[in-house]
């Protein structure tokens, strides 16, 4: 028996979707043997963030690129290198700032293209594989080190690197942890933990340190669990359910209020809010290398 009533459904529809030409068929990278193993991928979208002028920018993982998508919905590279990035973010000068598996975390120029490492490493100790990350707005990026852990290995890490490049462990003991977002007031990081099939809420401290981690909310099914998460503007929290074909969006209690259903494919990987009023919601549907929108009762919060 639930313990909420059923939330609401919300219809998608496709905003646009890699063109052929961007396309690798036949494609067998190594990163798909880890994790989409014995399938052909012609791309992986994931990271999806808006520049002031409403352009799109996403990232194709296996493929080392990151697409500029503009508001017609017309694709171009805006870099290729020899990387795997995952989570994406545009900063207030208009940089993008990547999580990427293989090297850490990346500024990329959107207008050369030229990537530069900002850390890629804690006391000389490889990060095990970073997949997502949040810009606050004094600066800082918290960032998810996932890499392979799961509930077999419950050692995923979730860091601060602050304005200042100082290094801060937040959590160590993490079941797969990948997008993560910060609360209105920037008290409280919410972590999504794929593998747990849950998102954890953080507590911040003013010392910089956490404390009384609890799992905010649980969820069940599909073949993936809680990937990109995003706030609304009243303090709500939306969590792209990969697997599930669903993006589910909590109130700002945690209490489910919408079901935004996917119209094509089950990998619902990532979202971000964008459009003239904030109110349309984008997502990245990775199965199918589409991205679809949907029309929310909601705004998105103000991204720093």
């Amino acid at each position: 028996m639930s313990l909420y009533a059923q939330p609401k459904d919300v219809e998608t529809e496709i905003f646009a979707r890699v063109p052929e030409k961007f396309r690798r068929t036949g494609g067998r990278p190594s990163w798909g043997e880890a994790n989409i193993p014995g399938r052909d991928i012609d791309c992986f979208l994931e990271g999806p963030s808006f520049d002031a002028k409403g352009n799109l920018y996403l990232v194709n993982i296996p493929y080392g690129e990151i697409f500029k998508v503009t508001t017609d919905g017309n694709f171009s590279i805006v870099a290729e290198y020899d990387g795997w990035p995952n989570g994406l973010k545009v900063d207030r000068d208009g940089n993008l700032i990547v999580a990427d598996y293989r090297k850490g975390i990346l500024k990329v120029n959107p207008e050369t293209g030229f990537v530069e490492t900002m850390v890629d490493h804690r006391w000389s100790e490889s990060f095990r594989g970073c997949n997502d990350l949040h810009l606050a707005s004094n600066g800082d990026i918290y960032f998810t080190d996932q890499g392979q852990t799961g509930m077999h290995d419950p050692t995923g890490r979730v860091y601060r690197y602050t304005l200042d490049g100082n290094l801060q462990l937040l959590i160590g003991n993490g079941p797969s942890p990948n997008g993560l977002v910060l609360n209105l007031q920037e008290s409280v990081l919410y972590v999504g933990m794929t593998r747990a099939n849950s998102v954890w809420r953080i507590p911040l401290l003013p010392d910089g340190s956490t404390t009384k981690v609890s799992n905010y909310i649980q969820l069940s099914g599909g073949h993936g669990g809680p990937d990109g998460l995003a706030l609304d503007a009243e303090g709500g929290l939306l969590v792209a359910h990969a697997g599930l074909g669903t993006v589910w969006h909590f109130d700002s209690l945690g209490q489910p209020m919408h079901r935004i259903r996917s119209c094509e494919g089950l990998m619902t990987t990532n979202l971000a809010f964008g459009g003239a009023n904030n109110s349309t919601l984008y997502i990245t549907e990775s199965e199918t290398g589409n991205i679809l929108k949907a029309d929310l009762p909601v705004k998105g919060a103000k991204m720093s």
